[in-house]
């Protein structure tokens, strides 16, 4: 049950913010894969800095709240110590594509076996809407009075280009992050979310919503990296005309944990946080 999932903290995310979406969707994937046998000790989650972060504070497993861009490293960290351990990690745009961009690189070459979600409203929103690394050509805010001048990244070609074995994107409803997380969860390696989540404060939604459209029911082939590529193009985080949501690419290969003997070994003990010496 969700319930079991709850903590007592209040949450203090901005009234409407796409964040309780995200995080009712997060808990309704869990409590599914807790019916299904898992228990809460099971899984571990890690969380960066930013509006994302206090996630962290409303989900009751063990986890770690880390400093800024370094989600991907500590979820590899934890891995390393316990193979066993479902390790998802949770970062913003700020936190992912800028501070943490070289972790996210090699996190899509290393393979480790743990899932991602980007939550993405393009604008550093804990402090005040400064742009990120995929804030759109244009926006203008008290430290870019002229515009940004730069194009953004496109997230979804970087981790095609990296050798992601797991590239999706979805947008911030509740239905939609549990399909995508179940989906993830099923997945043996790295799985990169990337979760369009339109600042209502700073950086309302434009329109996005009106404008995806699923590549399920288009029919797209997963499986196809040529296919993949060309979908990552239709949204540039500038130019807005359609956002393909789903799953562009998906593709299993050997993970970490069993190209090193020692962690292949450590994997065969299926250790949880209670074997764990404190």
């Amino acid at each position: 049950m969700t319930s079991d999932l709850n903590t007592t903290a209040t949450p203090t995310w901005c009234p409407g913010c796409w964040n309780f979406q995200i995080l009712a969707g997060i808990k309704s994937g869990l409590a599914e894969e807790i019916k299904k046998g898992k228990n809460k000790d099971d899984f571990a989650i890690v969380s960066g800095i930013g509006c994302h972060a206090k996630i962290f504070d409303y989900i009751n497993l063990n986890g770690i709240n880390t400093l800024h861009g370094r989600v991907l490293p500590t979820c590899l960290g934890m891995k390393v110590g316990n193979p066993n351990l479902n390790v998802i990690g949770f970062s913003g745009d700020g936190d992912a594509y800028a501070e943490g961009i070289e972790h996210l690189i090699h996190a899509a070459r290393f393979n480790s076996d743990f899932k991602y979600f980007v939550h993405n409203n393009q604008v550093f929103a804990l402090t005040v809407a400064q742009p990120t690394p995929v804030t759109e050509l244009g926006y203008k805010d008290k430290t870019n009075p002229l515009g940004v001048k730069f194009q953004p990244l496109n997230p979804i070609k970087l981790m095609l280009a990296s050798g992601c074995g797991f590239v999706a994107r979805v947008f911030a409803e509740k239905s939609q992050i549990e399909y995508i997380f179940k989906e993830a969860m099923k997945h043996k390696g790295f799985a990169f979310i990337e979760v369009i989540q339109p600042c209502i404060i700073f950086h309302n939604d434009k329109g996005y919503l009106e404008k995806t459209y699923s590549l399920e029911k288009e029919e797209h082939d997963k499986t196809n990296f040529d296919a993949a590529w060309k979908k990552a193009d239709e949204f540039d985080y500038s130019t807005v005309k359609k956002i393909p949501l789903g799953i562009f690419y998906q593709k299993e290969k050997p993970i970490l944990e069993e190209l090193y003997p020692q962690l292949a070994e450590l994997k065969k003990k299926k250790m949880s946080w209670k074997d764990i010496k404190r």
